[in-house]
C-alpha cells in the first residue's frame, strides 16, 4: 500500500491524500467532490442595543451613557468573523471545520484542493 502524503498538519488538523482529520471527525477524500470556505459574520444586535440605551442615557445621566457607548464599541470591536471549511459530496455539503483565523482556513482549503488533485 502506498504511503500517505501529508499536505497539512497544523493545529490538530491533518490533510493527507487519503483523509481529512479534524478535531471531531475523519473524512475520506474519496467522497469529497469540492471544497470551499464560508464566512459567518458576528451578530451585531447586542452592541447596537447597548449603544442605543447609551444614547438615550446621555439625556438623563451623561456618564452612564458614555460608559454604555464605550462598552458597546468595545463589544463591537471584539467580535470576529468565523471562517468555515465546507465539504461537498454526492450526499450534500457539510461544515467540516470552523476557526476565527482566516489564513489557517485558507491553508486548509488549499491543502484539501491539492490533496483532491493529487488523488486524481
Amino acid at each position: 500500500m502506498a504511503e500517505e502524503k501529508i499536505f497539512l498538519d497544523e493545529k490538530g488538523v491533518k490533510v493527507t491524500n487519503a483523509r481529512f482529520v479534524t478535531f471531531a471527525k475523519t473524512h475520506t477524500l474519496a467522497g469529497i467532490t469540492s471544497v470551499s470556505s464560508y464566512v459567518i459574520p458576528p451578530k451585531r444586535k447586542g452592541p447596537l442595543v447597548v449603544a442605543g440605551i447609551g444614547l438615550i442615557s446621555l439625556y438623563f445621566a451623561w456618564y452612564i451613557g458614555v460608559i454604555l457607548i464605550a462598552l458597546a464599541v468595545a463589544w463591537w470591536i471584539s467580535q470576529k468573523n468565523i471562517y468555515q471549511v465546507v465539504l461537498s459530496s454526492a450526499s450534500g455539503s457539510e461544515d467540516a471545520l470552523s476557526d476565527r483565523d482566516s489564513e489557517f482556513i485558507g491553508r486548509v482549503v488549499n491543502a484539501l484542493n491539492e490533496a483532491i488533485i493529487h488523488r486524481g
